[in-house]
């Protein structure tokens, strides 16, 4: 059997506390992820500050398979991710000479200017991630995958990281709203729960139209999921409680 893998996302800018930036990423990231086997446990937002880069950095890729780090890459002073990786593994930053060499030919002498060399840097020993969108290239330092803050880069970036990656177990989900307040259901659903040891079941409140609650039942095990799912059903059967259709397990 697989082992379990958990991930962490470490998402980087001032746009995005001061919420002129709106993240993309994390979603795409975390359903990504779990496709290829891999759960994201932790997702933290830092301003851009070496010191609180760092220092995120260091805590999370010790704590983690995988550190994922997204924005403050491009060609702007203001861009200091790798500055702060560098620093996390208290390494210098270089040119790395293939950076260089890609972007000198997609952009020409001429147009190579300092901005954009500013992307041919690196923390000492690490390696490229493909960027077949803009050439800029993401970076690997050890556990610590490093990109870009544009969603469409973002993507095209892990398409390379994908064969790096250690498959683990993937996390099967099932979902079913019911129509009840979520109150009239808490305890027996923590009943449930404590049946069914190796599921993790969440239930989230709505109001539309009416208070109810949607049940999102998970596990790496599909039969385990089934299960604790019926007894839910059964429950709600047993209270007469107006559901929909429970999902298809993915």
């Amino acid at each position: 059997m697989a082992d379990t893998v958990i991930a962490s996302l470490l998402i980087i800018g001032d746009e995005i506390l001061s919420g002129r930036t709106k993240d993309a990423n994390l979603s795409y990231l975390a359903e990504w992820l779990n496709e290829n086997g891999i759960q994201l446990g932790e997702v933290r937002v830092v301003p851009d500050v070496e010191a609180e880069i760092a220092e995120a950095v260091n805590a999370l890729r010790t704590k983690y398979a995988y550190v994922f780090t997204t924005g403050g890459i491009g060609p702007t002073h203001d861009d200091i991710t790798v500055d702060s990786i560098a620093a996390a593994f208290d390494v210098p930053v270089v040119i790395h000479p293939e950076a260089y060499a890609r972007m000198e030919a997609h952009y020409g002498k001429e147009n190579f200017t300092d901005a954009r060399k500013r992307m041919t840097r690196v923390p000492k020993g690490a390696e490229l991630v493909d960027n077949p969108v803009s050439i800029a290239p993401g970076i690997r330092m050890e556990n610590v995958f490093i990109m870009a803050g544009v969603p469409k880069i973002m993507q095209a970036m892990l398409e390379d990281i994908r064969p790096h990656l250690k498959v683990g177990r993937k996390v099967w989900t099932q979902s079913l709203t019911v129509h009840a307040p979520e109150s009239k259901i808490a305890e027996d659903l923590g009943a449930i729960q404590t049946a069914n040891p190796d599921t993790s079941i969440g239930s989230y409140p709505f109001y539309i139209g009416g208070y109810g609650s949607t049940i999102v039942i998970r596990s790496a095990e599909t039969a385990a999921v089934e299960k604790a799912m019926g007894e839910v059903q059964a429950l709600c059967f047993a209270k007469r409680f107006e559901t929909d259709d429970v999902s298809e397990i993915d």
